[in-house]
């Protein structure tokens, strides 16, 4: 583990962009990252507080991740139970692209991403007066913050359809759209590109993160100039797309054959990994939301911390579902692809069949095993759960031997008096039977971390947002839309195939190649990642309907800026214009 710095900043001039205010604030910055005492602390006491943040407030499960994951047609949040997760409608609203520029989880993005801008920008202006007073090793933070402020104004191009272009924090920023924003993004990373270092690990934005953002700008050029339109995949910008891809292809990473350990405890060390939120530090703000956020309230993951639990929110759609299913036919996804699923709850096969069996007559049910070895399944969660069970007290049931009793879970929940087995049926929607809290298949994609103690913090579990398959995919799709099929399946099958820890689960070779084809692929590969609405709408399928969504309006590929933002700008006149549709 890596030793925490703690340390106090000089009061920061935090400038937001949708308010135009400034507010200083003194922070207790607590750097993950970094070390170091004298110059090298004025680095980490600057960067640091923008890499945190870039964790524990921009990606939370209530902020960007939700709302990529929602908006989608990959994951659907109903009123569970009739008592959570209803959060004043905003899960709902955004599923059903019924968007108000009022929703809180629009509001709370931008202003968290806005916030994250404001601080990349303090830290670089922080790292330029530093190169200018002789301390060279600022030289390539400054750089990262350069990166930094393109990576976080492409989410704000992606969801709004503008970036803030500023240069220094006394400036009044000026907002570009279209293809103004992409030659300022283009510009920012080009920039830093080679000049930037790729030594400090996936932690740290390096050259190769740069690339692949470039490689990102590049693929959805085409939708940020005209986002309303069909998109135009310029043969240019496909070129750049294939350079850059290649060029992170030949680097020093590698595809993971055990594709779930890309999202497991010490995956810091995974060659698959190109940019990830650093969670090495175990600090209560290391999070686990991206596993909790789905999996069974009644489940306890880690029997070792009988405090952990899932919160029974985000399912994904019986849509998304059916795509693994028109893939495979008749053969069950779970044996045909190592990506859907890993399993890791080992249930005797004496105890499988449940015939008969229920919470009323099943204290005898149950097979042990030692705490810390227990892991529930990954992938996507199907039927009925095992896990540990509590007694009365609230103490998990022991075997006579000190391990753990691992019984199928109670559905607490939802089945009242007459309680029945967590079972995660396939039907989920938002009526009163469709957002039970057991309805809907779950997300257990990265592990519920063996340094997390309760649902949610001091989790050693890195958050990928950048990685290798990602970049197979951009090479396969930009070869694919300059006419190279064949060059686009060798990508696709590189990466298929690359899964071999589990060889009867390796995914076999495609034999042909097609835009819905790779669209598919993507989605198998980059599930519960936060990237599938980007891909719904450069691929023309954010319109189509879904579980719980009908609206077929193109105006809703972007989001509504927030009414709080407009009315904060409101002294100074068509400054910030709200997007057609809201």
């Amino acid at each position: 583990m890596k030793k925490s710095l703690v340390v106090k900043l000089l009061p920061l001039t935090v400038f937001f962009f949708a308010f135009f205010g400034c507010t200083t604030l003194e922070e207790e910055v607590i750097d993950e990252s970094l070390t170091g005492a004298g110059q090298a602390e004025i680095i980490s006491g600057s960067i640091g507080p923008v890499y945190g943040f870039l964790r524990g407030a921009i990606w939370l499960h209530t902020t960007q991740f939700g709302l990529q994951e929602i908006a989608s047609d990959e994951a659907i949040l109903p009123y569970r139970g009739g008592r959570d997760w209803f959060d004043g409608g905003k899960f709902i609203a955004v599923h059903q692209h019924l968007t108000t520029p009022g929703n809180a989880l629009v509001g709370d993005t931008w202003t968290n991403m806005t916030l994250g801008l404001s601080r990349a920008l303090t830290a670089e202006e922080r790292m330029r007066l530093e190169v200018k007073e002789g301390n060279a090793a600022a030289q390539d933070a400054l750089y990262e913050m350069i990166a930094m402020k393109a990576y976080i104004n492409m989410m704000i191009l992606d969801n709004w359809g503008l970036v803030f272009k500023k240069s220094a924090t006394n400036e009044k920023s000026e907002i570009l759209r279209g293809q103004e924003a992409v030659s300022y993004l283009e510009k920012e990373l080009l920039s830093v590109r080679d000049v930037i270092k790729s030594d400090k690990g996936a932690g740290r934005l390096n050259q190769f993160s740069v690339k692949a953002l470039l490689a990102r700008l590049y693929l959805n050029a085409a939708v940020y100039r005209d986002p309303y339109g069909t998109p135009v995949f310029k043969k240019e910008d496909m070129d750049n797309v294939i350079k850059y891809t290649n060029e992170i292809v030949a680097g020093p990473y590698a595809l993971s054959p055990e594709y779930f350990d890309i999202f497991s405890d010490n995956n810091s060390t995974n060659r698959e990994l190109i940019f990830a939120m650093d969670q090495r530090g175990v600090l209560q703000t290391e999070h686990q939301r991206w596993q909790y956020w789905s999996i069974s309230g009644d489940q306890v993951p880690r029997p070792e911390f009988p405090n952990t639990r899932g919160t029974d929110a985000a399912a994904m759609t019986t849509d998304f579902y059916q795509t693994w299913v028109d893939a495979y036919g008749s053969v069950d996804p779970a044996v045909a692809d190592a990506r859907f699923s890993m399993k890791q709850t080992m249930v005797p096969a004496n105890l499988q069949n449940l015939t008969g069996i229920t919470p009323a007559n099943d204290t005898d049910h149950y097979y042990c095993v030692d705490a810390k070895s227990f892991q529930i399944d990954r992938g996507i969660i199907r039927g009925v759960i095992w896990g540990p069970r509590k007694d009365a007290t609230g103490k998990i049931i022991l075997c006579p031997d000190g391990k753990v009793r691992i019984y199928p879970v109670i559905n607490a929940r939802t089945s009242g008096a007459n309680r029945t087995y967590v079972n995660h049926n396939l039907q989920v929607d938002f009526t009163e039977q469709g957002s039970l809290h057991n309805t809907g298949y779950r997300f257990s994609k990265y592990q519920f971390s063996s340094t997390g103690p309760d649902c949610c913090s001091y989790s050693s579990v890195d958050i990928v947002l950048i990685r290798l398959g990602e970049i197979y995919l951009m090479r396969a799709e930009a070869k694919l839309r300059n006419g190279d099929n064949a060059g686009a399946l060798a990508d696709i099958n590189a990466l298929r195939t690359s899964r071999t820890a589990r060889p009867s689960q390796r995914p076999a070779a495609l034999t042909s190649i097609s835009t819905d084809i790779l669209f598919r692929e993507a989605g198998f590969e980059l599930y519960w990642e936060g990237l599938r609405r980007n891909y719904q709408i450069r691929f023309g399928k954010y319109e189509g309907t879904w579980t719980g969504k009908t609206s077929t309006n193109p105006q809703k590929r972007l989001f509504p800026i927030p009414q709080r933002a407009i009315d904060g700008s409101s002294n100074e006149k068509g400054y910030l214009v709200q997007n057609p549709g809201y």
